[in-house]
């Protein structure tokens, strides 16, 4: 008898974790479903300047255009709140190409021995709130090479101080990318450029205020503070060939890229 009990006991707690379960990937994916929407029908007035003979590609948790002659995307966007942040979603090191790139990505072979990390354009971390986020975030349109002590040091630090932003906003705008240029060297047969710098810029909301910062950082290892970094939107559009916030009127955008003041973000 009392064996007969527990079993229907056991078979019961099993039936309640499986619904559990599955109301909790029910409501993830809802949300994740909204998110998109949000990103693709909000959003696109943020996005950098594209040109004619470039493509937006969209994932549901970024955007991005890709750069054929570099193998890699030219610059990635997507938006951040403070309910993205801390999600339960782990990373699952999941690297492969992307079905969306229909030229062909980066491969695992092409980072194998190279001596360089498949570094996030856009965090892993950043990307926790929900499982299909997170498994996007590995694609190889957002990987780039990486010197190990730069992905695993200054770079993280500025991603860790990046989340902690998004929990004092409204929400954030993220544009990440390397700086490309013909005269880089290359890992792997598909020939992956090096980039020797990279650019962060971040638009931030709080209720109606809108304020921008731009980080530029060499492809090495660094123990300097971040605000050292720091720079305004002009001069990293002076560097990176790239046009952020073409779509806003001019006074907006004017005020947005033309300085930089430190003193209004946390550090």
């Amino acid at each position: 008898m009392l064996k007969s009990i527990f079993k229907i006991g056991s078979l019961f707690l099993g039936l309640l974790f499986l619904f559990s379960l599955k109301s909790l990937n029910e409501t993830n994916n809802a949300f994740y479903q909204s998110s998109h929407n949000q990103i693709h029908n909000a959003d696109t007035l943020y996005y950098p300047g594209i040109e004619s003979n470039e493509r937006l590609i969209r994932h549901g948790a970024y955007q991005f255009v890709y750069d054929e002659d570099h193998e890699q995307a030219k610059w990635v966007f997507y938006k951040l709140t403070p309910s993205m942040i801390n999600g339960p979603y782990e990373r699952r090191n999941d690297f492969r190409e992307d079905p969306l790139v229909l030229s062909g990505t980066a491969t695992n072979d092409d980072y194998r021995g190279s001596g360089y990390d498949r570094g996030h354009l856009m965090p892993a971390a950043d990307m926790a709130w929900s499982a299909a986020s997170m498994s996007e975030s590995f694609f190889y349109s957002n990987m780039s090479p990486q010197a190990p002590s730069f992905n695993r040091g200054v770079w993280k630090r500025l991603e860790n101080r990046v989340r902690k932003w998004a929990l004092e906003y409204d929400s954030l705008y993220v544009i990440t990318g390397p700086v490309l240029d013909s005269e880089l060297n290359f890992i792997g047969t598909n020939h992956i450029s090096i980039p020797e710098y990279y650019f962060k810029v971040v638009l931030r909301f709080k209720n109606e205020s809108k304020e921008s910062i731009g980080f530029l950082m060499p492809n090495e290892a660094s123990k300097s503070e971040l605000i050292e970094f720091a720079f305004s939107i002009d001069s990293i559009e002076q560097v990176s060939n790239i046009d952020f916030f073409k779509s806003l009127n001019d006074s907006t955008e004017n005020q947005l890229e033309r300085d930089v003041d430190t003193g209004i973000w946390t550090w």
